[in-house]
């Protein structure tokens, strides 16, 4: 990238930074066989897991964090640009059908809007005014958590996005893949997953952008688990919204009950196809009613509900 007047000192920023570095080695990668340079990137791919090890213990605090704030009513907020906004919104869209997360509970924003999911909007990283006004958007509240992604870790957007939520009272997490990040000196809780040099040189959509994947499926899962939308290794709180939803319903609640399938479609229908409320019908020999109840005292949480039950 050339320097331009506005920035005289960005080219060499991005000098500085190691997911933007050179690597000599590959420079004549293009004369390679198409297998070798798909064995080249998949070598480069396995190390990413590895990184993300590293940063176990800071991505867990903020796991709890965000738990905790969710538990009282607040929201998960990501903000990023490019294909670090993507993965958010990625991550934010999957929320709902998976965990039946209400709409808005799991938000995603990216530098310039829905459009900048599938096209370039110039300059919309490089605004801190936009992430704040994205955020004024949605009324922030303390009880909130922002997560900023950037690979950098100096995208103004996402930067902009944490200080202001931070500033607001909000939790703020800063997840970016290079070390002393303004990103993650900006957040409360800063995660560094660092991956090295792109294959291509400065692609973070490569090796950056999968570590950012791994990290916010962690983000959201493990919430989830905290919050009480699974039991054991199941989606109790799968919506089917669709036939392949429907059917996993119904094996969901057969593997957590080992109950027949006539039952299963008993319990369903008394509890209007609700996995987790169908669930405690069964184990706890109670009506739907009953079950809704229960969860309710429970916070959602069904093995808190099962104990309930047998008191």
């Amino acid at each position: 990238m050339t320097s331009t007047p506005h920035h005289p000192d960005l080219r060499s920023q991005l000098e500085t930074l190691t997911t933007e570095a050179f690597r000599p080695e590959l420079a004549e990668i293009d004369r390679l066989p198409t297998l070798d340079i798909a064995r080249l990137m998949n070598g480069e791919d396995a190390t990413v897991p590895t990184a993300v090890a590293e940063r176990l213990p800071e991505i867990a605090a903020a796991i709890d964090a965000v738990a905790a704030r969710m538990t009282r009513g607040g929201r998960l907020v990501y903000a990023g640009a490019g294909t670090a906004g993507r993965l958010g919104v990625l991550d934010a869209s999957e929320c709902p059908p998976t965990f039946n997360t209400t709409p808005g509970q799991v938000a995603g924003l990216i530098a310039g809007g829905p459009d900048a999911m599938v096209t370039s909007i110039e300059g919309a990283e490089d605004s801190p005014e936009l992430a704040r006004a994205d955020l004024d958007a949605l009324a922030l509240t303390a009880d909130d958590t922002v997560v900023g992604v950037s690979a950098s870790g100096r995208t103004p957007y996402a930067v902009g996005a944490v200080e202001y939520a931070r500033s607001l009272g909000a939790l703020t997490v800063g997840l970016a893949c290079n070390r002393n990040s303004a990103l993650a000196a900006a957040a409360e809780h800063g995660i560094e997953v660092v991956t090295g040099p792109e294959l291509l040189t400065g692609s973070t959509r490569l090796k950056a952008g999968t570590a950012q994947k791994l990290v916010l499926n962690m983000l959201s899962t493990i919430t989830m688990i905290r919050l009480g939308k699974t039991y054991g290794n199941l989606m109790v709180d799968v919506r089917a919204s669709n036939e392949k939803l429907r059917a996993r319903s119904r094996r969901i609640v057969a593997l957590a009950t080992g109950a027949a399938d006539a039952d299963i479609e008993r319990a369903l229908t008394a509890t209007d196809g609700e996995v987790k409320h169908a669930i405690l019908v069964l184990l706890a020999d109670v009506d739907g009613p009953t079950a809704a109840r229960l969860l309710t005292e429970s916070g959602g949480h069904l093995r808190a509900a099962l104990t309930g039950a047998h008191d």
